[in-house]
């Protein structure tokens, strides 16, 4: 499989993909390929999602076309790649198990055809999307992702701890998750940082460092990823 799954659309202050845009180049190159892009965790407009989205790719020769919930399972068979968008990551699920296309890309992808997501999209790459940071402003059918990933995903990971603030912390939410999960594996990416499968190899690249939390007996431990860290063991 061939996947790139973003933590979000930006970091700090930068302007809308642009941190993603070195990954991108990378990782798809610059020739003239059709991508199908999936605009659902938007709960506002689709199209100017669409928009917003091709404009930030402009310099790139790509023939970006918005799925829909009427052309998307015969987009999806005709696109060279997948785009999956950031937003609410139960809307996303919901609207991919309701208009049909779980199964559709998920068979395409295992067979090879490049995925980019950010955000929620890259969220729906693990195991299920039980560690979304997002509310759950929609019932989908299933918590269950595609699974390209064997653990779970927390994109936009941060721990911040604000004083006189009493709820809790990603990371205890996290260790909640895992205190019910203890088979489980979950990686924390921070803001400009991600995942890159390709020829087999799974790597975490961003400079901030990433974390990886998994039970030891009782215990949770919490340990970070550097920069190109090789995660292919996990795979």
């Amino acid at each position: 499989m061939n996947i790139l799954a973003l933590s979000s659309s930006r970091s700090g202050q930068s302007t809308y993909l642009s941190t993603a845009i070195p990954f991108l180049n990378d990782f798809l190159g610059k020739e003239k390929i059709t991508i199908a892009f999936i605009p659902f965790a938007s709960t506002e407009s689709h199209q100017q999602y669409f928009i917003r989205v091709k404009n930030a790719l402009k310099d790139f020769p790509y023939n970006i076309k918005m799925v829909t919930a009427q052309n998307g399972v015969q987009l999806v068979k005709e696109s060279n790649a997948i785009m999956v968008g950031g937003g609410n990551t139960f809307k996303l699920i919901h609207d991919l198990y309701q208009y049909n296309l779980m199964k559709i890309i998920e068979k395409k992808v295992r067979a090879g055809m490049p995925y980019i997501g950010w955000s929620a999209g890259a969220n729906i790459t693990g195991a299920t999307i039980a560690t979304t940071n997002d509310m759950p402003i929609i019932q989908p059918k299933s918590f269950k992702a595609f699974g390209f990933f064997p653990f779970q995903i927390n994109p936009h990971y941060n721990n911040l701890i604000i004083p006189g603030f009493n709820g809790e912390t990603r990371d205890e939410r996290i260790q909640e998750f895992l205190h019910l999960n203890k088979s489980q594996k979950v990686i924390g990416l921070p803001e400009g940082s991600g995942l890159i499968l390709k020829n087999d190899q799974l790597n975490f690249v961003g400079h901030d460092g990433g974390v990886i939390f998994y039970c030891k007996g009782k215990i949770v431990v919490k340990e970070k990823i550097a920069h190109q860290k090789s995660l292919t063991g996990l795979l």
